[in-house]
């Protein structure tokens, strides 16, 4: 997530190769690197780079988007949030300032979701994404109303998502009882928490540069929305697809409701 004043990814991608693991014998390379074996990645990807492309077909600079051409296309304003346009916390998660930024999050977003969508599933990466992504801009908005009283900021960016991604990633890669070597666990886990604490250590020392302005709250509203949707979900990943997909419907479900009732808790303060 950045401000119009930082045209640059704000997030390095994690180190991870582009592969997968399933609860099954590893599929052979050139299979692992098939759309077919992420599908909900690739088209949240692929969202994403189209969505830019209309942007630049429409007039919008590449490199260094306008503030107003930002909220044209669906950039997360305060202001107009809490004058009825509930929708720009969705898609400000598919709105990106400039090509760099895009880059670097739909980097961040393929290796994590190579990694992630064997544990969710299509459906699970999608929910997961747009559910934290959206997490991450409400929390943005209340710093921005209650903290720095900012009702203009421009936010937008995937990265409220992919700090999600990371948080699911680091509960579901604790469960022991996942059919992958103890050693390789630990350090695919290890692997995704160095990528989110170094992630946001960089987010933090930005807020003494006043060139450089980074959405900190969005990323860390991603981060623990992550975090608290695998709690529920870790009990039942070995204990049967059908028990774990009704637990994946139940939480992400439960997460929306809550998400929604604290959005017009907010709506009603206006």
């Amino acid at each position: 997530m950045s401000s119009p004043s930082q045209p640059e990814g704000e997030i390095l991608p994690p180190n991870e190769p582009q592969g997968a693991y399933v609860a099954e014998p590893p599929p052979p390379p050139q299979r692992r690197r098939s759309i077919l074996s992420a599908p909900g990645t690739y088209l949240l990807v692929g969202i994403n780079c189209a969505v830019f492309i209309w942007m630049v077909l429409h007039g919008v600079d590449p490199a260094s988007p306008t503030p107003a051409q930002l909220i044209h296309f669906g950039a997360n304003v305060p202001a107009l949030v809490l004058h009825g346009q509930w929708y720009r916390l969705l898609t400000a998660t598919f709105v990106h300032v400039g090509l760099i930024h895009l880059l670097t999050n739909m980097w961040c977003l393929w290796n994590l979701g190579l990694l992630g969508e064997p544990l969710l599933g299509r459906w699970g990466m999608i929910a997961v994404y747009i559910l934290t992504g959206v997490a991450g801009n409400f929390l943005s908005l209340v710093v921005n109303i209650f903290v720095t009283h900012d009702f203009y900021s421009v936010g937008a960016g995937a990265s409220g998502a992919v700090f999600g991604i990371a948080g699911i990633l680091i509960v579901l890669l604790s469960n022991k009882k996942l059919p992958i070597p103890a050693f390789e666990l630990d350090r695919l886990r290890r692997s995704v928490i160095q990528f989110a604490g170094l992630n946001l250590v960089i987010g933090l020392v930005t807020i003494a540069l006043p060139l450089i302005r980074i959405d900190n709250s969005a990323h860390v509203g991603g981060f623990l929305c992550g975090l608290a949707l695998g709690v529920p979900l870790v009990p039942e990943m070995t204990n049967g697809r059908a028990r774990y997909l009704r637990r994946q419907k139940l939480t992400f479900g439960t997460a929306a409701l809550f998400l929604s009732l604290f959005g017009y808790w907010l709506a009603s303060l206006r």
